[in-house]
């Protein structure tokens, strides 16, 4: 349940007379009637307010659920002197504050509450008050756009109505916020807008809401539950607080979970340590080897030596049979080439040209643009990462072969290393690698991917290392 569900339901309890217990010895709400009628009677004969066109009797089939014994069902206007609505116009309105203030639908916040206000002249504040001075402890209530808003008057202020508002003057012996508390809630409001008026912009007339059955306890009961919503308030608001919090720990879990996972792969704290695997250092001489080969063969470039591992480098402690490394001592970093437009078609002749994130979406290639004249090219088994722009989307290549553009890198490993691994380790790095970003524009350098301190693990951990990650991967996903 939500913050405001649980205050929409403790208002339909107040309205059911199911919030606060009844007192045998509270004037009953039909007394009550009576005296706010010879009330009313009174103000007309004295000139004060005006004499309305009788209210429709209310009938059985209107009423949507039984109060207690000593409550009555009433029109609104029944417990009101005055119900008047807005001068149907938008006033002009001062760019500095003045003394005349007004208030329209942008002005009142769901805690009815004022959020901000308008200001007028005194030639706009006196005509849109002829119809009636809007003073202390009198409801404005919305009735156009954001319906059911609705906040009690100070008396500090000259205050007009703007555009799409009413305004309540309830008879002075029935609770103010008694009735604020009614017609904000829920199901008032439900009954409100299933009277919505006007084919543009729906809305509410005031004869809407004078016709509109509430439901009235006794003054004292009034009090009472107005008191105990009071009390309840408070404790709403710190249900608001931690239900944020919580919505907010939901939301981020998933990716804060992953984030866990992965730093837990990289440290050797994923799976268990198996004492039978070939430790990484053999698996460097094999890699090391294979390079040699390549270089032999005239398969790859011989690359500037890497700077050795200082050990105040090193930022954690790896398991037994593990090695630090620098990236670049155990893969072939190719870099991307841009094409000019003439080079590529968008007709499926040639090979895949991948120009960035827009063809890596969701680990997945998107192919949108080909190539007959490839330069740069990144193979299947490849990892691809976007190194400018959008930086860091990553996923292994499933394609045959592509033309790779400046935006992207291909990292590419040799028969002993696990791409897959290798993957999982610059998910937890591309952090780092965009904090040390150089350029203008957000971007990995060559360099900084080069020389990444790695912690390696033997080449069978890594695997075991994959397949629980994926296991784990599949589970986060269930909770996203």
């Amino acid at each position: 349940m939500t913050a405001q569900q649980l205050k929409n339901s403790i208002l339909q309890l107040a309205v059911q007379g199911k919030l606060v217990a009844q007192d045998p010895n509270d004037e009953p709400a039909a007394v009550l009637l009576e005296r706010i009628r010879a009330e009313k009677e009174r103000l007309v004969k004295e000139g004060k307010i005006k004499k309305e066109k009788p209210l429709p009797p209310i009938s059985e089939g209107e009423i949507p659920f039984n109060v207690p014994e000593t409550w009555e069902w009433v029109r609104i206007f029944q417990v009101c002197d005055e119900i008047v609505d807005c001068p149907h116009s938008t006033p002009k309105y001062l760019d500095s504050p003045s003394e005349y203030h007004a208030i329209d639908t942008n002005c009142i916040g769901k805690e009815h509450n004022i959020i901000k206000w308008r200001y007028v002249d005194k030639d706009t504040y006196v005509s849109r008050t002829k119809r009636l001075i809007p003073r202390k402890n009198d409801i404005i209530y919305t009735r156009e756009g954001s319906i059911g808003f609705a906040i009690i008057l100070p008396s500090d202020k000259n205050i007009c109505m703007g555009q799409r508002v009413m305004l309540l003057r309830t008879a002075h012996i029935v609770d103010v916020v008694y009735l604020l508390n009614i017609i904000t809630s829920e199901s008032f409001k439900k009954n409100m807008t299933s009277n919505y008026r006007g084919i543009g912009a729906k809305h509410i007339n005031v004869a809407d809401v004078k016709s509109a059955l509430i439901p009235l306890p006794p003054l004292a009961e009034q009090r009472r539950i107005v008191e105990r919503i009071k009390q309840l308030l408070p404790h709403i608001a710190d249900y608001d607080i931690a239900e944020q919090k919580l919505t907010a720990l939901n939301a981020s879990f998933p990716d804060q979970m992953k984030k866990s996972i992965l730093q837990s792969a990289v440290q050797g704290k994923l799976v268990p340590q198996d004492e039978n695997d070939e430790p990484a250092s053999v698996l460097l001489e094999h890699i090391r080897a294979e390079k040699e080969q390549l270089i032999k063969d005239g398969k790859l470039k011989k690359e500037k030596p890497l700077p050795p591992i200082a050990e105040d480098e090193i930022p954690f402690d790896v398991p037994n049979g593990w090695e630090w490394v620098r990236l670049g001592s155990i893969i072939q970093l190719i870099s991307g080439q841009d094409m000019t437009p003439n080079k590529y078609n968008a007709d499926n002749r040639g090979i895949p040209y991948l120009t960035g994130a827009s063809n890596i979406d969701n680990e997945a290639i998107i192919i949108n643009r080909w190539t007959l004249e490839p330069k740069s090219i990144a193979v299947q088994g490849d990892l691809l990462i976007t190194s400018k722009g959008t930086v860091g989307a990553m996923v292994i290549m499933d394609c045959e072969k592509a033309h790779i553009a400046r935006q992207i890198m291909a990292v590419r490993m040799g028969d002993f290393s696990c791409h897959k691994f290798i993957k999982i380790f610059l998910e937890t790095y591309v952090a780092t690698l965009k904090a040390v970003a150089k350029s203008m524009i957000p971007g990995i350098s060559r360099d900084d991917m080069l020389n990444a301190l790695m912690p390696l693990p033997p080449l069978a951990e890594q695997h075991r290392i994959v397949a629980k990650c994926e296991k784990l991967m599949a589970m986060v996903e269930e909770l996203r």
